[in-house]
């Protein structure tokens, strides 16, 4: 059996019981060194195989071979293990190569929840999620989907928003988006979402800092209903009061 576990933004309280029950029934865990860590309370004695970034491929195929060989995993990813983790690359695996494994998919809160609810409710009506690592997908295809989702009027959630090898591409990506967003816009700017140092603020789209963003930031564009009401980023839905 395999678990692909997401295990939440980090902090222990919004990991779900799903996660919790098939972290403490696998006998082996795998993950990304600074995942295991997040868990260490719930492994014990348990073996723990760690990889460093950039070796998903590598990752995924320890944590089938250890199932294969009849023993319970957990791969752990953080957030959700379906949205920018191991879910989707396990079962391409698995699908197109000859793996004799079960596969149990457990869901975990993703960095946008955890993120909006820190800033209040901005994420109430429709809204998108946009990773601005090109590692996997060509630049050409950011910008596509920044500059489509903007002229929709998507609240945007921007993961992996900026990084000592692509610094320049927040700022990028709000230029693509200036014009379709109002200069007043509300951002809201969540570092370290659902973890012990977690820090936010509120700005807008003309006064965004970008050099207080890195990689462990989460930053949420509002749309043309979004305001800010004592302290609070808010996107209605549409509701009559």
């Amino acid at each position: 059996m395999l678990y692909v576990v997401g295990i939440g933004p980090g902090g222990p309280e919004m990991m779900t019981a799903e996660a919790r029950a098939a972290i403490e029934a696998a006998e082996v865990i795998v993950g990304y060194k600074t995942y295991t860590h997040l868990v260490k309370a719930l492994v014990g004695d348990k073996p723990v195989i760690k990889t460093g970034m950039c070796k998903e491929i590598e990752r995924c195929q320890v944590a089938l071979d250890i199932a294969q060989s009849g023993k319970t995993v957990a791969l752990i990813s953080s957030g959700d293990a379906g949205i920018y983790g191991m879910a989707g690359l396990i079962l391409e695996m698995v699908t197109k190569q000859t793996w004799h494994v079960e596969v149990k998919i457990v869901p975990g809160m993703t960095a946008s929840i955890a993120a909006g609810a820190a800033l209040g409710a901005p994420l109430m009506h429709d809204f998108c999620h946009i990773s601005l690592s090109d590692l996997l997908t060509p630049w050409s295809v950011i910008e596509k989907r920044i500059r489509a989702a903007a002229e929709a009027d998507f609240v945007i959630c921007f993961y992996n928003p900026r990084s000592r090898g692509r610094e320049g591409h927040l700022r990028h990506a709000f230029e693509l988006m200036s014009p379709y967003k109002a200069a007043d816009t509300p951002v809201g700017v969540v570092k370290e979402a659902g973890r012990r140092k977690e820090t936010k603020w509120l700005t807008t789209f003309a006064d965004m800092d970008f050099e207080r963003v890195d990689m462990r930031t989460m930053v949420i564009v509002g749309n043309q209903s979004t305001y800010v009401e004592q302290g609070l980023m808010i996107t209605p839905r549409g509701y009559t009061l």
